[in-house]
């Protein structure tokens, strides 16, 4: 690779930190299974840029879990929508919400 200098990989894992480190994924649970995921959508962006949303949807039934999933860019934004909607009542349910958890993939390893 001409031109470009070779980084440590720790350096390159920070550089993408530092242009994808502001995205933060929500997890709002509890949700009426009425939910849309329109309605989703703008309950989160009433705390600010919603870069997207998706409901999770049982694949027999084709209705909602009862859960759904919301990506802001703004760490300052989606702690705001962390704050002001966990404990929210939404159509008489409590809903809760939280910062979702990355899924690590696990490596099956054989023991030597």
């Amino acid at each position: 690779m001409h031109g470009i200098p070779q980084l440590p990989l720790s350096l390159y894992s920070m550089q993408a930190f530092i242009l994808y480190g502001d995205l933060m994924k929500l997890l709002a649970r509890n949700l009426p299974r009425s939910t849309s995921e329109a309605e989703l959508r703008e309950l989160f962006e009433s705390y600010g840029t919603v870069q997207s949303c998706a409901l999770v949807i049982d694949k027999e039934s084709g209705s909602s879990k009862g859960f759904g999933f919301a990506e802001m860019p703004k760490v300052g934004e989606a702690k705001a929508a962390m704050k002001g909607l966990n404990g929210r009542l939404v159509d008489d349910q409590k809903i809760r919400v939280k910062k979702a958890e990355t899924k690590e993939k696990s490596t099956d390893k054989p023991n030597s």
